[in-house]
């Protein structure tokens, strides 16, 4: 049989299936500085992969990547990725750390591992406004406030503990990018928390007081203005829904 001929836009669009699959190397660069307990070069891999996972999706629909490469799914190997980089790295790391102590540790990366795979098996966890529905499983981020603030062992517990039962309450949590309503505050809100990271990776995670009330409150606000919008459905104007999918 003779071979069929790659087109550019064929070519063009596997590139972004091979830019989603890079998270997966940063992934595992992240796990080794885990195991070596460097958590600030951990960080900043998963920080990498983050921002990797922020720009496929745009990129992917600009190009019509799941028009051009249909047999491929991008949808697929973003999850994977995810779930290692979102879920079982920050899991790892708590367990890791022990700052929490040896069983509340190990008992709380148990349940961020069980209550994501959970949730990653949820076909409707997007709302038509693109809102997600229940907690996002964005340990990533969680884990990351708590290293920083280091609120204490059973502070930190409580808010696994508090986040794991919200993955399965239907409660609206933000995407900074495909909300709509209130983009022009969330957008700005969701970078200001990405610098107070940066800083605090930078200071080797000693972190100055100002930057861990800068991570607190940015994270606070993150964390509960999908369910104060849900709340009040105008709030922001009238929900604008957006029909592509990620």
């Amino acid at each position: 049989m003779k071979p069929k001929k790659v087109t550019w836009p064929q070519a063009r669009a596997f590139s972004v299936h091979l830019l989603t699959a890079s998270g997966s190397f940063l992934a595992f660069l992240s796990l080794v500085a885990a195991s070596e307990e460097r958590w600030t070069a951990m960080f900043w891999w998963l920080g990498l992969a983050l921002f990797v996972d922020g720009i496929d999706g745009p990129i992917a629909r600009k190009l019509e990547v799941k028009e051009i490469l249909p047999t491929w799914s991008g949808e697929l190997l973003d999850n994977i990725i995810d779930y290692v980089t979102y879920v079982l790295i920050p899991a790892f790391a708590l367990y890791q750390s022990g700052f929490m102590g040896e069983g509340l540790s190990f008992l709380s990366g148990a349940i961020i591992v069980v209550s994501s795979a959970i949730y990653y098996a949820d076909t409707g966890m997007k709302t038509k406004e693109n809102f997600f529905k229940g907690f996002p499983v964005v340990w990533n981020m969680v884990v990351f406030t708590l290293f920083v603030i280091e609120p204490g062992q059973w502070v930190s517990f409580a808010v696994v503990v508090i986040a794991g039962i919200l993955t399965f309450v239907p409660m609206n949590f933000l995407h900074p990018v495909r909300v709509v309503r209130l983009r022009n505050i969330n957008l700005p809100m969701t970078l200001i928390w990405c610098a107070f990271g940066g800083v605090a990776l930078w200071q080797a995670m000693d972190a100055s007081e100002w930057v861990k009330i800068g991570i607190a409150i940015s994270g606070i606000y993150l964390f509960f203005i999908g369910g104060v919008m849900q709340f009040f459905p105008k709030l922001g104007g009238e929900p604008a829904i957006e029909t592509e999918k990620d």
